[in-house]
């Protein structure tokens, strides 16, 4: 049994808006999810003696939220991750987009899917945020409607995700949440074990764009297909951390994507989803400035993220899986978050 309970989190600045909280619990889990750009607050996993520990990065309160932060558990849209040179061109047009990370333009623009107020609406086992993202928003074409839903189910969190578009527009739309299976707060992720069902990556320039290869894991530091302690990789193989697209399988289907497991607290995250890429990321741009929840700092790789998603740059790249959504399709996909005890 899953119950959802709702409750004011916050109000905007200038009479914006209320932020709402929504509480799923099941007898495994409990998720706060807000109605601030459809985020994840908190996700309170038990470990192997019974105790329930928050194991996502974030902030009690909205202010956190709305100050300068790295998406804490939000929702990305319209585009997720990194577009070349914030450019790209549609039958014959060129659109520009905002270039908030220079060169490029990062997870939707200045003010992406995840700094909005969306509409809650609360479901037997969740809750399905929806808005309407104008024509022009951000410099995308075409209005899109999105809903977001999130259901819990014993000890697996759903994230589904629907848009249709009312001129052709790429979408790519993912969660930025953080995870620290031994708690949020605890120094970094070196002790996790991570595992990632790909046969290929996708190397990037300077500025994290794909230079358009298609490299496979075997003999390099990318080869997550057996498990490794992630502190002892890093290490071994003198990379700073990852931020990289792992190419999973090109199919609508429900597949294996990643296992993250923490030997300590006998906690296990295992993902699966309908998209074909995740983006491996190990925290590398967090330093230690932000205080998130119980007065916790969040430095250098001390928590990671597994954002599914079409692959960086798609609309740029032909020979990426195609990331257009035109007039009378429906965009459709969906990532479990399926935690255990082992």
């Amino acid at each position: 049994m899953t119950s959802v309970t709702r409750a004011v989190f916050g109000e905007l600045p200038s009479g914006a808006g209320t932020v709402e909280k929504f509480r799923l619990q099941s007898d495994l889990l409990r998720v706060d999810i807000i109605s601030w750009g459809c985020t994840i607050t908190a996700l309170e996993v038990k470990d192997r003696q019974g105790r329930a520990s928050d194991v996502v990065l974030g902030f009690a309160e909205l202010e956190g939220y709305l100050q300068k932060q790295p998406y804490f558990g939000a929702v990305i849209g319209r585009v997720a991750n990194r577009i070349a040179t914030g450019t790209f061109t549609l039958d014959g047009k060129e659109y520009k987009l905002a270039i908030n990370k220079e060169p490029n333009s990062l997870h939707g623009g200045i003010r992406g899917f995840d700094k909005v107020l969306w509409t809650p609406r609360v479901l037997s086992n969740g809750v399905e945020f929806s808005r309407v993202s104008p024509d022009g928003e951000e410099g995308y074409p075409g209005e899109l409607k999105v809903w977001v839903t999130y259901t819990l189910d014993g000890g697996e969190l759903v994230v589904n995700y629907r848009a249709q578009a009312s001129q052709t527009t790429p979408v790519n739309l993912t969660n930025h949440s953080y995870f620290n299976l031994a708690g949020q707060g605890s120094p970094n992720i070196y002790d996790h074990e991570v595992t990632i069902e790909a046969d290929a990556f996708l190397p990037v320039d300077e500025t994290l764009i794909p230079t358009g290869e298609i490299a496979p894991v075997q003999g390099t530091a990318f080869d997550l297909r057996k498990p490794v302690e992630l502190g002892k990789h890093l290490q071994e193989s003198h990379i700073n951390g990852f931020d990289h697209n792992f190419c999973l399988k090109r199919t609508k289907e429900k597949q294996f994507c990643a296992r993250v497991r923490h030997a300590g607290s006998g906690r296990v995250l295992e993902v699966y989803t309908t998209q074909p890429g995740v983006q491996f990321y190990t925290g590398n741009f967090l330093d230690g400035t932000i205080k998130g929840k119980s007065g916790a700092v969040y430095p250098k790789h001390s928590g990671l993220c597994l954002e599914t998603q079409n692959w960086p740059n798609a609309v740029n790249q032909p020979n990426f899986p195609p990331v257009l959504l035109r007039p009378g399709e429906e965009y459709d996909h969906t990532t479990w978050f399926k935690f255990s005890v082992a």
